[in-house]
């Protein structure tokens, strides 16, 4: 009998992505559960149990004071020994998205598994105000997250020129196939830190997802880079590789119709799918 990896999607008041988050492993054979923070302090769950924890995108505690704050306050006021045994276990891998990313690096689980400490922060975006749109994103080729390099080196993942009504289109800028088109949704996502922090995080490979622009190239243009993220960065991971954080949403495109040009572009493969496919596959083989 094959036994699904078990995904702990953990929600707390004003989560609003849980639910994509959920399916999106369960589509691909994970066995997902959405737990309430307040379940885990009353122990009808134990993290333990679980080989996947996703923390994932909304607006927890309706981004009281800043965002993330809040639940990452709980995490390491309540379950701080719980959280490292879990990251410290080679079997487990960790996500957090938009939100979930705001709160891994307020925990400081980002960039360095400092619980308690951090070391960087998400703040307001150069903008001034909510940005929601589709932006490309890169995958660093060389970075240290154990489940997403090479993860997309077939051309299964990329916008392919199509023709609609017998006009030709312009091919997409992003047939690399490092380079993928998400939806970004937040008013706090710029990555920022002190020159020292961002060097350390530069040399060990911590960088998982850039901002690109229509050549692919990193960026600091908005809106290309929609926030004013420093280095362009969308996405890190923590020194083991398998804590990784980002505020592009991959949970809203695992299906070719989400994408806002599905009906003119051929869409082989929903691109945000094998983010969560190799975590999977990741944890069955671990």
């Amino acid at each position: 009998m094959v036994i699904k990896p078990k995904a702990l999607v953990l929600k707390a008041d004003g989560t609003n992505c849980d639910e994509e988050t959920a399916f999106a492993f369960s589509l691909i054979g994970g066995d997902s559960h959405i737990v309430h923070i307040n379940e885990l302090r009353t122990n009808n769950y134990k993290l333990n149990d679980f080989q996947i924890l996703a923390i994932p995108g909304g607006f927890s505690y309706g981004d009281d004071v800043v965002s993330g704050k809040i639940l990452a306050v709980e995490l390491t006021s309540f379950f701080s020994e719980e959280l490292q045994k879990f990251v410290a276990r080679k079997d487990t891998l960790t996500i957090g998205i938009c939100n979930g990313f705001q709160v891994l690096i307020r925990t400081g689980l980002l960039p360095f598994g400092t619980i308690g400490k951090m070391q960087a922060t998400l703040t307001n975006n150069d903008s001034g105000h909510f940005e929601c749109r589709w932006i490309n994103l890169k995958i660093e080729p060389k970075s240290k997250c154990v489940f997403l390099n090479n993860s997309n080196t077939s051309d299964g993942g990329r916008l392919i020129l199509s023709e609609v009504e017998g006009e030709a289109m312009t091919p997409p800028r992003w047939t690399n196939n490092k380079i993928m088109s998400f939806q970004v949704a937040h008013g706090e996502g710029k990555f920022f830190t002190k020159d020292s922090v961002m060097e350390k995080i530069e040399k060990e490979k911590l960088v998982v997802f850039r901002y690109v622009n229509s050549l692919g190239k990193p960026t600091q243009k908005y809106p290309d880079n929609p926030n004013g993220s420093l280095h362009s960065i969308a996405g890190i991971c923590d020194t083991t590789g398998r804590i990784v954080g980002l505020m592009p949403h991959p949970e809203r495109f695992i299906f070719r119709e989400q994408h806002p040009n599905w009906r003119r572009f051929k869409i082989n493969k929903p691109e945000g799918l094998p983010i969560f496919e190799n975590m999977i596959k990741y944890v069955k083989s671990a």
